[in-house]
């Protein structure tokens, strides 16, 4: 939506405005704004929405039942929407207006999906899942939800067009990460407790092979191409890569295990770059990050970040990799061409979560323990010197939150 015009949108703002704030809860928009205008503030790095677009960020809150709703045009917190016990995922859908929130669910008891209109941001209905659902990824289309139970050791398969499970995959057990591959073939899950790896096949919804010696399989990538995946074994120091059956870099031949990866200790999360050629690893206990090259899966170095770094993600033009340190208050910012370590950004206490904003100005990086989110704008992230540079504000949320999405579209 860059460059069109429009009458929604906010204005630049310059340095002087926002280097001042406090860390705890920032200065009203509306009083930035005015010192902006006083400033005399230039209008190039935030979009000009036309007035129909609408854009949300969702924040699901562990701790309060809820999911925070932020308004991405305007940015400033929209609504809290209760949702149920434990909230730990939430995505939205490609192809409607919708947004999926999985909820734990109380001790002992059966999980659940939230549908959210984003229309109305409102919960437009809830499908029951089985024991404690931690994650959730969708097919391309939007009309299959695979979710994660880490109590019943499956997978849910969701019809989101119909609202309802429409099968269980067994898998190993506690699986706590679940990836369909983009041309839409395989599944791939992440079983932490029984250190392996299910590979499902999608059609008929069964598993093809199984990997064990992953220690503390946590998270899950796949390439553009479908051909490769890697695996983190966050109860060691190490990235399993599988060849998936079938693929151009394995025609004609079944899944089969390539290399186990070493990297830093306890290898908590992967961040793809879009152009699938290097996956970065989140080292949580060598507080680092490991550079694995995709086509050799050979590991290419390790960087220090910060305190803890528990997620990656890496912007649109494959450039940089923000980093979030969960024992921190700190982004730190890896500039990927280069293979330095740039800018710490500034942020509140216990980032462990970050998204976009779909033009890529804003990054909206979630705060645990502070219970706040901070948005940051990206133009000033390169070259920044400051830790308050690039941060434009921050907008409180719920109690405990943990993970967010961001939902574009035209109203109606």
């Amino acid at each position: 939506m860059n460059g069109k015009k429009g009458t929604r949108g906010l204005p630049d703002a310059s340095q002087p405005c926002f280097e001042g704030w406090s860390l705890g809860r920032a200065v009203p928009i509306a009083a930035c704004l005015a010192l902006a205008a006083l400033a005399g503030c230039k209008t190039h790095d935030f979009p000009q929405y036309p007035p129909d677009y609408r854009e949300y960020a969702y924040v699901t809150n562990g701790d309060s039942g809820t999911v925070t709703v932020l308004d991405v045009v305007n940015v400033r917190v929209d609504r809290e929407i209760p949702v149920g016990p434990n909230p730990v995922a939430v995505t939205a859908s490609p192809a409607r207006n919708e947004v999926y929130v999985v909820n734990t669910g109380a001790e002992g008891g059966q999980g659940y999906l939230s549908v959210i209109d984003a229309e109305k941001n409102a919960v437009a209905g809830s499908i029951a899942l089985q024991h404690k659902p931690v994650s959730i990824e969708l097919n391309a289309d939007g009309t299959l939800a695979f979710v994660a139970n880490s109590g019943s050791n499956s997978i849910s398969v969701v019809d989101l067009t119909a609202r309802r499970t429409v099968a269980a995959i067994g898998t190993g057990e506690e699986p706590v990460a679940v990836r369909i591959a983009p041309d839409g073939r395989t599944l791939v899950v992440a079983n932490r407790r029984g250190n392996s790896v299910s590979v499902v096949d999608a059609a008929s919804r069964t598993v093809r092979s199984v990997f064990e010696g992953c220690a503390g399989a946590t998270d899950v990538a796949i390439l553009p191409d479908s051909s490769k995946a890697f695996v983190a074994c966050s109860g060691g120091h190490q990235v399993m890569a599988l060849l998936l059956a079938d693929s151009k870099l394995n025609p004609g031949r079944p899944d089969r295990l390539e290399a186990l990866l070493d990297v830093g200790r306890a290898p908590v999360h992967l961040a793809l770059k879009p152009d699938g050629g290097e996956v970065f690893v989140s080292n949580s206990l060598s507080d680092s990050v490991s550079e694995i090259d995709t086509s050799k899966s050979d590991v290419g170095g390790a960087y220090m970040m910060g305190d803890d770094p528990v997620r990656g993600l890496v912007s649109f033009d494959n450039s940089l990799l923000y980093v979030a340190n969960f024992r921190s208050q700190f982004v730190t910012v890896y500039l990927i061409d280069e293979g330095s370590r740039g800018a710490s950004i500034r942020v509140g206490d216990g980032p462990v979560a970050m998204a976009f904003s779909s033009s890529h100005h804003l990054i909206f990086v979630v705060d645990n323990r502070s219970a706040d989110v901070a948005v940051v704008r990206t133009a000033d992230v390169v070259g920044a010197r400051t830790a308050m540079k690039s941060l434009f504000t921050i907008l409180p949320t719920g109690r405990g939150p943990n993970a967010i999405a961001v939902k574009a579209f035209t109203a109606k």
